[in-house]
């Protein structure tokens, strides 16, 4: 594990709210020379911390607008088959095994009302799901 300095994570956060920032620009964010965030990106990067850049789309331009949480309560020991069975259904954008009252936490993906209740109801009949509550996402924040 790399052990990260204040530098280290104001990199990161400006990254977060611009991943497309010019090393320049974060140079100068950050008070910093230039080959002084291109060797901490390079070392982000190549120890894992940093595995990817991404591309944020407004709301109003994403097909699957209503994002939910539904927290899901598995019988036994069958948390594997659910994740099997949740796995690559086009409206489960992740999956999470978690501790506590549930077992496992699902962000679920839909266009519309209708469309979700329908996604609702199907995961709601797997085999082994015996317990969900859900909470639609009505707004996000950046960390």
């Amino acid at each position: 594990m790399i052990n990260l300095d204040d530098v280290d994570r104001q990199l990161i956060a400006l990254l977060r709210d611009n991943a497309r920032a010019s090393v320049v620009t974060l140079a100068k964010a950050l008070r910093v020379a230039r080959a002084t965030v291109q060797n901490r990106l390079t070392r982000l990067e190549q120890n894992g911390v940093i595995v990817g850049y991404t591309v944020r789309l407004k709301p109003a331009v994403e097909k699957h607008r209503i994002r939910a949480l539904m927290s899901i309560a598995v019988e036994g020991s069958r948390a594997g088959e659910i994740v099997k069975a949740l796995r690559g259904h086009p409206n489960v954008a992740t999956i999470h095994s978690t501790n506590g009252r549930w077992d496992l936490v699902a962000e679920l993906q839909a266009d519309s009302l209708e469309n979700f209740d329908r996604v609702l109801a199907a995961i709601r009949l797997i085999d082994g799901i015996t317990n969900t509550e859900t909470s639609i996402l009505l707004s996000t924040h950046k960390a």
